[in-house]
Formats: structure tokens, C-alpha cells, sequence
């Protein structure tokens, strides 16, 4: 007889699985019993492997963030300002518009119609877009500072201009826009680079 019983599951595969769930039906529309029947494992197991379901969120995230939005970092690291934009418009189109994945963004979908009880993991998704556009502003910075963008540009302004062109492309991805149709948004944005990096207007005033 045996005294303990062995884990029948594979957790990465798992916790892929809880990715797509919550992916496609956001935190708060995701109940344990829509977990245990994607993920194939019973309620104990569940609690056992990863603890309630914010905490099973939480790694959810962590998760997508590796593997789905492993674009950013990649954008990042182009040589210039111009391409690491373009990268990160491009990296969003195609990670909201995946084939056999939920449509949009984890980290725009899994926040939108949360409650009250829902708070915390509203903050966290809020804290992760942050961080991510942090990034994004530090590396505009220095490309300012090493003179690949103009002294007048405002990284901040730009970094946020540039989140805010990501998330749209998400909500839009998630209402049915095609990736063609994401990446003439792309095409788009980037023929206004020049203005994009003009700066403040001035006052004609």
C-alpha cells in the first residue's frame, strides 16, 4: 500500500494550460472549476502544486511573460531607438495574434472587469505594465544620451506613446483584428517617427 501519492502531472505543461485559461477569460471570469477541468488535475492537486488561485496568477504571469512577451527584452536590445520600437510594435502584433492562442494580451485582458475581491491582482497586472514601459523609457534614455535620438525627445513621452500603441493593438486583437491588419497599425506609427521624436510642440501662442 502505497503512503504517499506521486504528482501525475507535468507542471510546465500544466501551468501552460492555466496560461491559456486565464489568458482567454481573465482573472476574475476564470473559477477553480474552469482550472481543474483545462488543467485535468482535481482541486487538492491543484491547491497543492500552486497554491490558490492568485498565487497559481501570479506564476501564470511570470510564465507569459517568458515565453509569449519574450519579444520586450529582445526589442531592447536593438542597436538603435527607431528599432527597438519597431521591434516592440511587431513583437505585440504577433503575440496577440497567435495561431491556436487566446487573442490579445494577458497582461490587458486578465485585468479588465475586476472587482473589489480582484484588487491585488489588478495592481500586480498594473505593476507589471509599468515595469515594462520603465524599461522601455530607460532604454530610450539612453539612447538619447549616446545620441541616437535628439536631445529635445522625451523618452518618457515616447515610451508611454509607445505602451499605449501596444495595449490598443491587444484590445483590438482581442475584438477580431487580424495581424495584417495590427501590423498596418505598425507601418503607420512608424511613418510618423520623426514627429514621434520631435519633443514637446511649441507654443505658438
Amino acid at each position: 500500500m502505497r503512503t504517499g501519492r506521486p504528482r501525475e502531472f507535468d507542471l510546465d505543461r500544466t501551468l501552460d494550460r492555466a496560461v491559456r485559461v486565464f489568458w482567454r477569460q481573465g482573472y476574475e471570469g476564470t473559477a477553480i472549476a474552469d482550472l481543474t477541468e483545462a488543467l485535468g488535475i482535481n482541486r487538492p492537486s491543484l491547491y497543492a502544486a500552486f497554491g490558490n488561485k492568485e498565487s497559481l496568477f501570479r506564476q501564470v504571469l511570470a510564465r507569459y511573460s517568458d515565453q509569449r512577451a519574450g519579444y520586450l527584452p529582445v526589442a531592447l536590445a536593438e542597436p538603435t531607438a527607431r528599432a527597438v520600437v519597431e521591434h516592440l510594435l511587431r513583437g505585440a502584433a504577433e503575440a496577440t495574434t497567435g495561431r491556436g492562442e487566446p487573442r490579445g494580451c494577458l497582461g490587458v485582458q486578465g485585468a479588465l472587469a475586476t472587482g473589489p475581491n480582484s484588487d491585488p491582482i489588478r495592481r500586480t497586472l498594473t505593476s507589471w505594465r509599468r515595469s515594462g514601459e520603465a524599461a522601455i523609457r530607460a532604454r530610450l534614455s539612453k539612447a538619447r544620451d549616446e545620441g541616437d535620438l535628439p536631445t529635445e525627445a522625451d523618452p518618457a513621452t515616447l515610451a508611454r506613446f509607445v505602451c499605449a500603441v501596444m495595449y490598443g493593438m491587444s484590445v483590438q486583437a482581442a475584438g477580431g483584428a487580424t495581424r495584417t491588419q495590427l501590423h498596418r497599425v505598425v507601418e503607420l506609427t512608424m511613418s510618423s517617427w520623426n514627429t514621434l521624436i520631435a519633443g514637446e510642440p511649441t507654443d505658438a501662442s
